[in-house]
């Protein structure tokens, strides 16, 4: 998601897969995958002269957890990216934006030749508050990640309404 919306070229910590991964890696519902991400993935995007979204693409897997810390600190908001494969590796994620008072939206990320489910099935399956916005998006479409960062500036601007 990071390197299709960023506006500078990403720094992208994606590798290929190796022997080193076997055991640490989780392929269940994704046996295909060929590689992933050893750290984290940075972009920008400039919405004013004023206003610039610094993006970090955190992997979910719990040997990256100690960095979530750091990178929440001061974070106006988050996107859960969902992968309906594996839709239990999101609960963590959720966990950690409820604990901590961080607004997020899911975005379910559609792949091709998986099972797609509607928004309120996802929201239904991850027990989320009907206010958490859960959107279907194609994290390797620009206009697509455009919507979910939109819905999220939505969802943080009816927060602070809701404040006032």
């Amino acid at each position: 998601m990071v390197g299709s919306i960023s506006e500078i070229t990403p720094l992208s910590t994606e590798e290929v897969m190796t022997e080193a991964s076997l055991g640490v890696d989780d392929l269940s519902g994704v046996e295909n995958k060929t590689t992933t991400t050893v750290a984290l993935d940075f972009g920008r995007i400039t919405i004013s002269p004023e206003l610039v979204l610094y993006l970090f693409g955190t992997p979910g897997q719990e040997r990256f957890w100690f960095m979530w810390n750091e990178l929440a600190a001061g974070a106006l908001g988050a996107v859960v990216l969902a992968d309906t494969r594996r839709l239990e590796t999101c609960f963590p994620s959720v966990d950690f934006f409820e604990r901590r008072g961080i607004p997020f939206v899911v975005a379910v990320n559609c792949f091709d030749g998986a099972a797609v489910y509607q928004p309120e099935e996802v929201r239904d399956a991850l027990s989320l508050d009907p206010q958490i916005p859960v959107l279907l998006c194609d994290a390797r479409v620009r206009e697509s990640c455009k919507e979910v960062l939109i819905t999220l500036i939505q969802h943080l601007q009816s927060r602070a309404a809701s404040t006032v």
